[in-house]
């Protein structure tokens, strides 16, 4: 949706609807202001459930009551109470030393203290809480009710650059949508991955437990935020710059490269993009996973995901996903694809720890979406790999046409097998030719 042809009754611009008044905001405004002095100092959210409780108001009607014959007991009941207050509550100030780094870092991480409800930052923003709401959930946040005091100045910042976006007609409603939630997903990924390495590695080399080193890490991340953040925003530039590269300047040659040995009645023919995807699937993993306790599962996964990674980097491929056992990789040429394939499962063959893994790699045109790819090449490459014998490298038979003039590939014809969904296909084993392969430093 452009600024143009924007609906306000409907779209992410939407301002919020008329029987919501000003008067409703502002006072929502000053009673987070109220309520934020009130609970600032024990970070207890504000109101009767979780303000702080003054020991000293029970002993009011006891006062006006007078005095009596039950006055000891009266007086007693009174200090007993006291107590249980003071206990339950404690004097507003006396926060513990992890309690005190919790909120300095939160404090740090969000740009500010919390300080404004939903419905405050999406009229600030200009918004329905409904549009609002759309940009929050793409980037993975929960739901809050009116009431919650749980939003900095910088959410309303950053609601306001997503939403000028749209209304310069930048970009529209759709496009804005799915370039957040493009961005909620991948952080939360990884952020999960850092906060599991950071323990993984104190706990090795410090020796403690898995639940000290998760309290621990919050010490230690206030020295780790700023470096992160600066290396999270040179390698998101890095990758842009590359995949402007992949995606757009080099998209039309390999489209033009794929034509070679087709038709034009393929299956995939519709598709935007020519890409050689494979497939890296761990043998027995099932039952070794079974076997091992979580310390060892850990490092083999990590083993496995380390090494794909590094290998499929070195050939110039792209590691699309990782699922348990198993790996998708794509890469730009069919000799790179195979460069690639051939590696992987080498390095399963010489590895001491991790099992051989079949691979399969398929070269044809596939739908890039949401960070994944789809199609029919997609789905034949699975296929193959469910064929391939541990320690082999499967391939189709118009991958092995784009191959068969490289010396660096030998390529030996199999049977041919009925799959599912493709009929008859003749799978060709892939092995190494003239050449060293990929070199790993």
């Amino acid at each position: 949706m452009t600024a143009e042809n924007a609906q306000p009754d409907t779209g992410l611009l939407a301002p919020e609807p008329s029987d919501v008044p000003d008067a409703v905001v502002d006072a929502a405004a000053l009673e987070a202001a109220v309520l934020d002095t009130a609970g600032d100092d024990d970070g207890a959210p504000g109101g009767a459930a979780g303000g702080t409780i003054d020991p000293e108001t029970l002993t009011d009607d006891a006062a006006d009551a007078g005095s009596g014959p039950a006055d000891a007991d009266a007086d007693a009941a009174v200090t007993s109470a006291r107590a249980q207050a003071v206990a339950a509550h404690p004097a507003t100030g006396a926060m513990s030393p992890e309690r005190l780094a919790i909120k300095a870092l939160e404090q740090r991480l969000l740009g500010g203290e919390r300080k404004l409800r939903r419905r405050e930052v999406a009229a600030g923003a200009g918004l329905s809480l409904l549009s609002a709401r759309k940009l929050w959930r793409a980037l993975g946040f929960p739901n809050l009710g009116d009431e919650d005091v749980a939003f900095t100045e910088a959410d309303l910042t950053a609601l306001n650059t997503v939403v000028g976006l749209v209304r310069t007609g930048t970009l529209t409603e759709e496009a804005a949508i799915s370039v957040t939630r493009a961005i909620g997903q991948m952080t939360d990924r990884m952020v999960v991955w850092q906060i599991e390495a950071l323990v993984e590695d104190m706990v090795h080399q410090q020796g403690v437990s898995d639940a000290v080193a998760r309290k621990q890490l919050v010490g230690q991340l206030p020295a780790l935020v700023d470096a992160l953040e600066e290396v999270l925003v040179y390698s998101w530039r890095r990758q842009l710059n590359a995949g402007v590269q992949r995606l757009a300047v080099r998209a039309e040659a390999g489209l033009a490269s794929s034509e070679e040995g087709r038709e034009g009645d393929e299956d995939d023919a519709p598709l935007p993009l020519a890409r050689a995807v494979g497939f890296a699937d761990l043998v027995s993993y099932t039952s070794l996973s079974r076997r091992m306790n979580e310390k060892t599962l850990a490092q083999l996964v990590q083993r496995f995901e380390n090494k794909c990674a590094e290998i499929i980097s070195v050939g110039g491929g792209r590691l699309v996903k990782t699922v348990g056992d198993e790996v998708l990789y794509i890469a730009e040429t069919p000799a790179a694809g195979a460069e690639i394939s051939l590696a992987l499962s080498q390095a399963f063959n010489d590895d001491e720890i991790l099992p051989q893994a079949r691979v399969a790699m398929v070269w044809g045109r596939i739908l890039s979406r949401l960070g994944d790819i789809y199609g029919p090449t997609v789905n034949l490459a699975a296929r193959l790999t469910a064929l391939a014998d541990p320690g082999t490298v499967l391939v189709d038979s118009m991958t092995a046409a784009a191959l068969e003039h490289d010396e660096r590939f030998v390529l030996l014809p199999r049977e041919a097998e009925n799959v599912r969904g493709f009929g008859e296909i003749l799978p060709v084993e892939l092995q190494r030719g003239q050449g060293k392969g990929l070199v790993l430093d």
